[in-house]
């Protein structure tokens, strides 16, 4: 479930870097709430 939320969040940064639609640095929020969540993952093993 959390490698699912991660890649979604990546796809969603990805899109926003190749849109050009940065909102202000808004999307990269995303990027850092996907390593969060991976590196929960990780933890939690």
């Amino acid at each position: 479930m959390l490698e699912t939320i991660a890649v979604i969040l990546i796809i969603l940064w990805l899109l926003g870097l190749v849109t050009s639609t940065t909102m202000g640095g808004f999307i990269h929020i995303l990027l850092v709430i996907a390593v969060v969540v991976i590196l929960l993952r990780f933890i939690r093993r």
